[in-house]
């Protein structure tokens, strides 16, 4: 009786521990829209000079991020000094940032990380909370990867690694 109770708690134990250490960033939706329709979905950010920015002033480049974040979140602020750091890298993406806070807080935010200075930035209010209904964001950041035919690549639901979005972008 005793081998089968630890034989037991043994397998319990491997399959939570299994659970814990999976991050391989599968949608845990795969019935979200972003996954049937692999166009730039339609949006409307109010920027910070008041201007509107949509999926149709995208600017032709060669990979295109949308970034879901809010700006108390560590990860989503980790995320924009990685890439920040590693802008030289990355200066044929466009970034579009983003956020359903309030303006001055995106804006500081955006100011924080320098995006202002960025020509490959853009970061502003998505008052229709269309980008995290789209996409079915559970986790910030969420990144979605185009590529320049603006046609879906690969979602990161809980941020991506430059280095891994490197390769990514490297080999597509």
């Amino acid at each position: 009786m005793k081998k089968i109770i630890i034989l037991f708690l043994s397998v319990l134990l491997l399959g939570t521990l299994k659970n814990a250490t999976a991050q391989d960033n599968t949608p845990v939706r795969p019935e979200a829209p972003y996954l049937t329709n692999k166009n730039i979905p339609a949006f409307n950010l109010l920027l910070a000079d008041g201007k509107n920015f949509t999926q149709n002033n995208i600017p032709t480049s060669k990979y295109t991020l949308i970034i879901y974040f809010s700006p108390d979140c560590g990860h989503c602020q980790h995320e924009a000094t990685e890439m920040v750091k590693n802008i030289d890298s990355l200066k044929h993406v466009f970034f579009v940032w983003a956020g359903s806070r309030s303006l001055p807080e995106l804006k500081e935010f955006s100011e924080k990380y320098g995006f202002n200075a960025l020509p490959n930035v853009v970061c502003g209010q998505d008052q229709q909370y269309s980008i995290p209904s789209y996409y079915q964001v559970k986790y910030t950041p969420f990144v979605a990867v185009y590529d320049n035919r603006k046609q879906f690549v690969k979602a990161y639901e809980m941020g991506v690694e430059i280095p891994e979005l490197l390769k990514l972008i490297g080999t597509h």
